[in-house]
């Protein structure tokens, strides 16, 4: 048995799943993105019981590690990290922008380019076929009109996240598609248990949030 608890506070609504076996017992989902680190622990425990599940009968914590929200990254990787030293159980770390590829595979495109707002004019972005297979690899883009132009001209490709919106005002590209894909924890089930039935755990004391770019604060005069 695979009892997992997958974690994503990385974008705007916060989410856990309790999975067994690749199969959702329960989801749960936070929307006041200000309110995620009070939210957590208190729905963990509430999921547990609902599911009458003790936290010792887990077997792994699996959390979504970037890139995303610098403060959410933090809440759902140090609330992971205690609960995996607390248990003595692994860690699976799951890329945001793969699990938000995860909920567009069935999607009737070439490629999918999930995009987070990383604000202004950049995303946090990258590009996976529908086999989840990275053509690009995760990174940071500031966004015009001539983005992606090398590989729209042979593929179409399905824009999605809440960094979409703003490309899809600059590019009119006809192999360009945009669309509201909901994504949560529960499209972490798949790719967290696979990752622990190939035992490919992160390391719980060094392991640290996929920022993609320093976190930048401007100093005060």
């Amino acid at each position: 048995m695979s009892l997992i608890l997958n974690i994503d506070t990385a974008v705007e609504t916060a989410s856990i799943c309790l999975s067994e076996n690749k199969n959702v017992l329960q989801l749960a989902s936070n929307e006041n993105q200000k309110d995620h680190a009070a939210w957590l622990t208190v729905a963990i425990q509430k999921m547990m019981k609902e599911c009458s599940y003790e936290l010792k009968q887990l077997k792994a914590i699996a959390v979504s590690i970037g890139p995303g929200s610098y403060t959410g990254l933090r809440v759902g990787l140090s609330a992971a990290k205690g609960l995996c030293f607390a248990l003595n159980i692994p860690l699976i770390a799951v890329g945001t922008l793969e699990m938000m590829a995860f909920a567009a595979k069935e999607k009737n495109v070439d490629l999918l380019c999930p995009m987070i707002d990383a604000r202004r004019m950049e995303v946090f972005t990258a590009v996976y076929n529908r086999s989840l297979r990275e053509i690009k690899a995760p990174f940071a883009l500031i966004i015009d009109k001539n983005s992606f132009e090398d590989i729209l001209t042979t593929n179409k490709i399905l824009f999605f996240g809440n960094g979409s919106k703003k490309f899809q005002q600059v590019l009119t590209h006809t192999n360009a598609f945009f669309e509201n894909i909901v994504y949560n924890a529960s499209h972490m089930v798949t790719l967290s248990s696979s990752r622990f039935a190939n035992m490919q755990f992160a390391d719980v004391a060094y392991v640290e949030p996929f920022y993609l770019k320093e976190f930048y604060t401007p100093v005060r005069k």
